[in-house]
């Protein structure tokens, strides 16, 4: 019961209030007695040194003569009023030894007792101390000394029983206790005010402290007064609703930070410091092969690798590693958090590198390919130059228009191979200048099979154009869309064996496209070479390609060409049986009027 701060606050109240009265009363009680004490002294004090100690003089003579003690008792009962004489104070003659002579009341000789003040006269000095604990108060004078000064003849003895006092104090005492028990009951009803006044806004407190730990931020604290309980209930209010919206701000992060590990490319695991596995998304599941389980360990996913410690990954703060799963490069990223005691695990972050990888292969032989593609060239070109120059005059008028035309030939090559560079150059950019106007297509691929007929028949092949109804009208860059005709033709004239067939054929594909097929019945592309067959500078018999003045670029400029169109190109190959090569491109492309896409 004590635990509640309502009750303390009462009981305090309360201790407070009874121990105010009991200093009150004791302090009450005693100032009383001192009052008394002091006034009985007094009394006797001021009729023995009146008129100069007449009083005491008068009382020397009496006692030096024959009926001393019965004129000492004359003397004082002239003095009773002043010295407050009553049945509860009395006075006697004592003789030397402190005995009893005579006195105001007969019956005080029976309670007489030999009191220190009495022992003090007895050896011829004033007694007069009291205290305010002694049941009585007394005063002992003593009279007519011997020469010595120290043995008196008679003693005069006042003595009061306080019991005045004691009723006086009594009555003091009920008066305190009743108003210790009136004030205890107003302070029991005050201290139950005064602690509701205090204990009510703080329960309110506790009880929107715990409905706002139950996530409940719904209820608003009143605040019923201006001082510190107000400014804590203000306070509290303010914390509440800038806790609310934190967590707001807090749960808003965690959901996007949910929404990013879910979907993002990279995959991302977590383990806690054994190696327990605590999270993975599910880009970390398909890149490592295996499903989300608890009770996964880091040596199961990544084995034969040492769990990262925060002190092996240094001042980086992190470890990276290259490994192989599924057949796909790997880039892992390790990266531990929290050190020391307060080390919580690590996080594995997991990118897939195989297309760089693959990238980087491709930049590595496109480089060594443009390198041999200019090498060969230049290496003609100089070997002839270098005959001509050291044999000037000396040969033949047509040995040197032979080694020039070799010369012209190794020239366009390499203007062929630049150009062709420069084209592919300009595409990755996005600066390439593709004009679209409407032109027809019937023309288009006329203008092609002439173009490319006379080629057909000087390599022993026969070039046929199918039209299959009425070929549409379209938008489009003729000039770029021709060279794309024409590099799928040349390869094909290129590659199909003297007696082949090569056929154009082109046709609606639907309402606004148009599809375009070059078809031969040459010597075919294997199976495992036809996804590269767009690849730059990609041949399937590089020595029989370059042989036949390819570089291998022109299947990659006509996708790009294509695909700038927002067509598409596809090959199926048939190897000893034939190569067919599609191109299907939209009708419907708006004229540029800059010419520029």
């Amino acid at each position: 019961m004590f635990r509640s701060l309502h009750m303390k606050l009462v009981l305090i109240l309360i201790l407070l209030i009874v121990s105010v009265m009991a200093v009150m009363g004791t302090f009450l009680v005693n100032s009383v007695g001192s009052y008394y004490l002091n006034d009985f002294e007094t009394q006797i004090e001021s009729v023995m040194t009146e008129n100069g100690s007449e009083t005491l003089r008068s009382l020397e003579q009496a006692a030096a003569g024959e009926d001393g003690p019965a004129r000492i008792l004359e003397i004082l009962s002239a003095y009773d009023g002043r010295l407050g004489i009553d049945t509860y104070r009395t006075y006697a003659v004592l003789d030397g030894t402190g005995a009893f002579v005579a006195g105001r009341n007969e019956a005080f000789a029976s309670e007489l007792t030999r009191t220190p003040n009495i022992i003090t006269a007895m050896n011829g000095a004033v007694g007069s101390h009291n205290t305010t604990i002694d049941s009585y108060m007394d005063y002992a004078i003593p009279l007519s000394l011997d020469e010595d000064g120290k043995d008196p003849r008679y003693i005069v003895y006042f003595f009061d029983d306080k019991r005045e006092t004691r009723d006086l104090s009594w009555n003091f005492f009920g008066i305190v206790l009743k108003a210790m028990t009136f004030g205890l009951l107003v302070a029991v009803f005050l201290s139950f005010l005064l602690s509701k006044t205090i204990t009510t806004p703080i329960e309110n407190i506790r009880t929107r402290a715990q409905m706002v730990a139950s996530g409940d931020f719904s209820h608003r604290l009143e605040i019923q007064s201006n001082d510190e309980i107000g400014e804590l209930t203000a306070t509290f209010n303010h914390m509440a609703d800038r806790l609310h919206d934190t967590l707001e701000e807090v749960a808003g992060e965690r959901d996007k930070l949910g929404t990013m590990f879910l979907h993002m490319a990279d995959g991302v695991s977590a383990f806690s410091a054994d190696g327990k596995l605590v999270q993975m998304n599910p880009a970390a599941e398909r890149l490592l092969g295996v499903p989300y389980r608890e009770d996964e360990h880091f040596n199961d996913l990544f084995e034969g690798i040492e769990i990262p410690t925060p002190q092996k990954a240094g001042k980086q703060g992190f470890v990276q590693m290259e490994m192989e799963r599924q057949g796909r490069t790997l880039s892992v990223l390790f990266a531990p958090y929290g050190a020391g005691e307060n080390e919580r695990g690590i996080v594995a972050v997991i990118h897939d590198i195989t297309e760089q990888r693959k990238l980087d292969d491709s930049r590595r032989e496109f480089i060594a390919n443009v390198s041999h593609e200019l090498r060969t060239p230049l290496t003609n070109i100089k070997s002839y130059t270098e005959t001509l120059l050291d044999a000037a005059g000396d040969l033949p008028a047509d040995t040197e228009v032979k080694f020039l035309s070799v010369i012209a030939g190794e020239t366009d090559r390499m203007t062929r191979i630049v150009k062709d560079l420069l084209t592919l150059s300009k595409l990755d950019c996005g600066k390439m200048d593709l004009h679209f106007h409407r032109f027809s297509m019937q023309h288009m691929l006329e203008g092609v099979y002439n173009a490319m007929a006379l080629e057909a028949e000087n390599n022993g092949l026969t070039l046929k154009l199918r039209l299959a109804g009425e070929m549409p009208v379209m938008n489009g860059d003729r000039e770029r869309l021709e060279q794309v005709v024409i590099n799928i033709l040349s390869n094909a004239v290129k590659y199909t064996p003297r007696g082949g067939h090569i056929e154009l054929s082109a046709a609606p594909y639907d309402s606004t496209h148009v599809k375009i097929a070059v078809r031969d019945d040459g010597m075919g592309i294997p199976e495992a070479d036809q996804p590269r067959l767009f690849e730059r500078f990609y041949r399937v018999d590089k020595a029989r390609s370059r042989a036949k003045g390819g570089s291998g670029l022109g299947l990659a400029i006509a996708k790009e060409m294509v695909e700038a169109h927002r067509g598409t190109i596809s090959l199926t190959s048939k190897l000893d049986v034939g190569t067919t090569f599609t191109i299907i491109l939209p009708t419907n492309l708006p004229a540029d009027a800059d010419g520029m896409v």
